[in-house]
């Protein structure tokens, strides 16, 4: 008799927990993030990229996995790959930190709110993916939220936008990598390849208003060298969450960290919500009910379907 595979469930559980983790310490960001101040955002970034690199290098030596990641770097394709994922995360980066450090936490949070419509809609324009009705409804709501927003606000929201498609291109060129690039050997190659730029922004910085790290006390040089290991942990816990549960699990826990930042940006920070933006808002949060009750859905008839075709032995 074959043996049993080894406590499904409680793989399926621990991945759920590792994703839970991952997007619960993205959720919490906006306040460790707003620690650093004085520090700007082009120079938290700055230290992002390069903390990142030396994190990731750490990692690759603790785990022996030097050999995989210069498999990867023969690779010319791969290694493209890489660059084009290293800008996109840039973007992403750059917009929520400008976002997070300016008062505009919330529009950060519209933005992660957005992204799985924007993901929809790259599969179904770039990827050529056929939608069911109730996600093609999702996304026109969705479009709709923002035209409310935008003429009830009286300002586009780009920073929602920007982190909402670099997010979704970046999650493009990532399946199109697929398992042959892992989580580490991705970071770090992305964040190899933003290391001039973060040269050129420390430059920039130092010369407009000063480099501020060691300059602001012991709490806050410890808060920014942690920067590195804050952009990578909550990566490498989504990856290992990721290739054990299911799509529609990830599907499901994506909407905890925008929630949080949600949270954050109204009830702590008190930033400004108008009942135009609790319109748009509303009509986001309605496009997403229907795409997650599409995605239960589809999932449930899939593993029906499965079950019909499978004999039993």
């Amino acid at each position: 008799m074959t043996p049993a595979p080894s406590t499904p469930t409680g793989g399926t559980t621990r991945g759920a927990l590792y994703a839970l983790g991952a997007y619960l310490l993205w959720g919490v960001l906006p306040i460790y993030f707003l620690q650093l101040a004085p520090t700007g955002p082009f120079e938290v970034v700055a230290w992002r990229i390069i903390l990142a690199f030396v994190f990731c290098l750490l990692l690759l030596t603790v785990l022996r996995a030097w050999r995989p990641f210069l498999a990867i770097v023969r690779q010319p394709r791969l290694m493209l790959l890489t660059a084009v994922a290293g800008v996109l995360i840039y973007v992403n980066w750059q917009t929520y930190l400008y976002g997070a450090l300016t008062g505009h936490v919330i529009e950060t949070s519209l933005g992660y709110f957005i992204n799985p419509i924007v993901t929809v809609l790259l599969g179904v324009l770039v990827l050529r993916e056929r939608l069911r009705i109730l996600p093609w409804i999702a996304v026109g709501v969705a479009v709709v939220a923002v035209v409310v927003i935008v003429v009830g606000y009286g300002a586009f929201p780009w920073i929602a936008l920007t982190l909402a498609f670099s997010f979704g291109f970046y999650g493009l060129v990532k399946k199109q990598i697929g398992p042959a690039v892992d989580a580490v050997s991705g970071l770090t190659l992305e964040s190899l390849w933003l290391l001039p730029v973060a040269v050129v922004q420390l430059v920039f910085v130092a010369n407009i208003s000063g480099i501020t790290l060691g300059t602001q006390g012991v709490l806050h040089t410890v808060l920014l060298l942690l920067a590195g290991a804050v952009t990578a942990v909550p990566l490498l816990l989504f990856a290992s969450g990721a290739r054990r549960v299911p799509l529609t699990v990830i599907g499901l826990l994506q909407f905890v960290a925008p929630i949080i930042q949600f949270v954050i940006g109204v009830w702590v920070l008190h930033e400004p919500m108008t009942a135009e933006r609790w319109v748009g808002f509303a009509l986001v949060w309605v496009a997403l009910v229907m795409l997650s009750v599409d995605s239960i859905v589809a999932s449930r008839r899939h593993r029906q379907t499965v079950d019909d075709v499978v004999e039993p032995v």
